[in-house]
């Protein structure tokens, strides 16, 4: 359903607001929940999950992933939430009920939704209604708390006015969670290009969409540290969605990742699925508390 132009003026059109099918779907679910089985994780971030979608053919995702992952404690969260969108035409994005799920194998004290400031924009307010982050609070030995955040930002935002509104108030959360001597957390889809470098980084034949902004080391609160995956500069985690995909066409950048604050030390990996069953990578972080 996006848009975009090639290199040669070409504006290639997305002409669909729903999946193929409803087995697609279900292939594509697996497919993650296969991926996730793979990396054997003590918590799990997920954005834009379905739970009774038109697009997703009413495929509970989240109840198919929890009941992958029986002994995991986990939390869901309202991020998309529209009673019907008419567009396309021809295969309307209907009615869409979308969150974020956060699943680990702690259990939580406690999750707290918060929501992010949106654009009240014509357009905008109807697909980008809900956006917010996941705050949750997992105990440490000294008496300090682990705060793991699960964030999806804004996306359909020209020139990035929302999403620095959003990231203001999601580094104050950041900054306030570490001066009270907490290990801080935040992971997702930061719907901007990590870094500059990143922007243009990986061959396409695509002009740089609109959406896109950056986000990098400097914009920041001081005492944190965007981790920047090893291989990165290798694979990307979001393609353009304007056409099938092709490796060499559509354009690709990194915009899902993770924020630590400097008393938690991580290193990140990119987890190459070719984009076979979502237009994003999943991203790897291990980590210890210093």
């Amino acid at each position: 359903m996006d848009s975009g132009q090639l290199k040669d003026g070409k504006k290639p059109q997305g002409h669909r607001g729903t999946a193929i099918s409803k087995q697609a779907v279900l292939d594509s679910t697996n497919g993650v929940i296969q991926t996730m089985k793979k990396q054997n994780p003590d918590c799990m971030f997920f954005q834009e999950i379905d739970t009774d979608s038109t697009r997703s053919f009413h495929v509970n995702q989240v109840k198919k992933v929890e009941d992958d992952f029986p002994k995991m404690d986990s939390t869901f969260a309202s991020n998309f939430h529209s009673a019907f969108l008419a567009v396309p035409l021809n295969n309307p994005h209907g009615t869409v009920r979308s969150g974020l799920l956060s699943m680990s194998k702690y259990k939580m004290d406690s999750a707290i939704r918060r929501k992010y400031p949106v654009s009240s924009g014509p357009i905008e307010k109807f697909v980008d209604l809900d956006r917010c982050f996941v705050v949750m609070r997992f105990p440490v030995t000294n008496g300090k708390d682990l705060v793991m955040i699960n964030s999806h930002m804004s996306a359909y935002d020209k020139g990035g006015k929302m999403r620095k509104a959003q990231m203001k108030l999601i580094s104050s959360v950041m900054e306030k969670e570490y001066r009270r001597g907490n290990y801080v957390i935040v992971g997702g889809d930061f719907n901007h290009a990590l870094g500059k470098d990143m922007m243009t980084h990986f061959e396409h034949q695509e002009e740089i969409p609109s959406w896109v902004s950056v986000l990098d080391q400097k914009m920041l609160p001081k005492d944190f540290t965007m981790i920047k995956a090893q291989n990165r500069e290798n694979v990307a985690t979001v393609r353009a969605t304007d056409m099938k995909y092709d490796p060499k066409v559509n354009y690709m950048t990194i915009c899902d990742g993770f924020i630590v604050s400097k008393n938690v030390q991580a290193k990140a990996y990119n987890i190459n699925t070719h984009f076979e069953y979502a237009d994003h990578n999943p991203v790897r972080l291990e980590f210890e508390l210093k």
